[in-house]
């Protein structure tokens, strides 16, 4: 049995070197770069067995993020299509006033037209975890129906569900979310999201806590962890509120952060972890995330446990 399936777009994110402007730069870095894809790596190098599924076009560039991916020891299974293009992004960093820029070019990505029956769906309903985002649907009509198709056929086979609501305003509006997201929960057993999202896009008010509860009571959640950035994160699990402080870390690319926290926190959660000591390691996993270029936790797990036991400080001999 795999322990975990991931399912979402994976793009190419090109990035000029340092604070460098896109409409200067003679030089552009290439890295993959998708939310599911991200935290299937981070559970992969935790000792996970986990898998990706998406569709890509059968081209060069295409190849090209499941040849990364597959660098990293994730398994990779993915309809091949010869319509449609891959999809890519574009990030330019830059401290304030200017700020760090994203810019999108992903429509007609072939992922766009990927409908369940052609994924393989069965290696989701073998699986002891499924897990997408709320990118996913946000990317055309098809993925909507293709999401909800697919979190349904894992509930129904037994597969617990993680889904991270990774609200994206460049993809969507708020109420288009909304309504959307909302009509998915009822096949989600775990549900992620950030602070600002549960305010922005579920209308939720209060404390994190009362938030956390509220999607527990009127959704019927197993856990929902809510996270809040700088200050951690905390999960509302079995009648009980559990927190999580983060670690400390020096940021060098802040971005897949999220992603290595799930990442983490599913990898022990696999592996028979409770709850407190799973959100631990997804926020070591997520310090470590942020000193490293690029979406992807290229992280070990000695990295993690070092990171918990002594915070991370230090030179390596």
């Amino acid at each position: 049995m795999t322990d975990l399936v991931t399912f979402g777009e994976t793009m190419l994110r090109f990035s000029p070197p340092g604070n460098e402007r896109l409409e200067t730069t003679t030089e552009l870095e290439v890295r993959a770069a998708g939310a599911e894809s991200n935290v299937a790596v981070a559970a992969a190098r935790l000792g996970a067995e986990a898998v990706w599924i998406s569709k890509l076009p059968d081209s060069p560039l295409g190849r090209r993020v499941t040849s990364e991916l597959e660098s990293y020891g994730l398994e990779t299974d993915v309809v091949r299509s010869d319509e449609g293009r891959q999809g890519t992004y574009y990030l330019e960093f830059a401290g304030e006033p200017r700020g760090t820029n994203v810019i999108y070019d992903r429509a007609d990505a072939a992922v766009t037209t990927a409908s369940a029956e052609e994924l393989p769906a069965e290696r989701i309903r073998s699986a002891e975890w499924f897990y997408t985002s709320g990118i996913t649907p946000a990317l055309s009509e098809t993925l909507r129906e293709t999401t909800e198709t697919l979190l349904w056929s894992a509930r129904d086979s037994g597969t617990k569900t993680a889904f991270d609501l990774n609200y994206r305003s460049k993809l969507w509006s708020p109420e288009e979310a909304r309504e959307t997201l909302t009509n998915l929960f009822e096949h989600v057993d775990v549900l992620v999201t950030a602070v600002r999202d549960a305010r922005e896009i579920l209308g939720l008010s209060g404390d994190p806590e009362s938030i956390g509860r509220e999607l527990v009571d009127e959704h019927d959640f197993e856990t929902v962890i809510v996270t809040l950035g700088s200050e951690g994160a905390l999960a509302i699990h079995d009648g009980r509120t559990i927190e999580q402080s983060a670690f400390e870390t020096e940021t060098h690319d802040p971005i897949g952060t999220g992603d290595a926290f799930v990442g983490g926190y599913l990898a022990r959660r696999i592996r028979g972890a409770d709850v407190e000591e799973a959100l631990e390691v997804g926020a070591a996993t997520a310090a470590l995330k942020r000193t490293i270029p690029g979406d992807i936790a290229v992280i070990t797990p000695e990295e993690v446990e070092r990171v918990i036991r002594e915070g991370g400080e230090g030179i390596s001999r």
